[in-house]
């Protein structure tokens, strides 16, 4: 297995942010429509772990798209989705604020 395939546990999604041979640059959005629907968000409008500390200070939310986990962006004081990644090595996350669709791949440092 290549190191940006891995099989993930959570939901019988691919930890992978790449379609094998598809090359750089044109992925994420192939992943998305290769892998299924986004996952359901755990905690929708709300980054997890500010609301568990009883905080509502977030500049923006990310979903990551292994687990549904919520959590707010590196403009953020906490940095809870860089944090999600660093922790459970899930690389892809998207926009979880309205009307925005784009992901961003931590893995490879991404956006697509």
């Amino acid at each position: 297995m290549r190191g940006d395939e891995e099989s993930s546990p959570t939901r019988g999604r691919p930890h992978s942010c790449r379609i094998p041979g598809s090359g750089r640059g044109r992925v994420l959005r192939q992943t998305a429509a290769a892998t299924g629907p986004d996952p359901e968000p755990r905690t929708p409008g709300l980054c997890e772990e500010c609301t568990a500390l009883g905080e509502q200070n977030w500049a923006h939310l990310r979903i990551c798209l292994t687990c549904g986990h919520v959590g707010c962006c590196d403009s953020s004081p906490h940095r809870h989705a860089t944090a999600h990644f660093e922790e459970t090595g899930h690389p892809v996350m998207r926009s979880h604020e309205p009307g925005e669709a784009w992901r961003w791949c931590y893995r490879h440092a991404e956006m697509g």
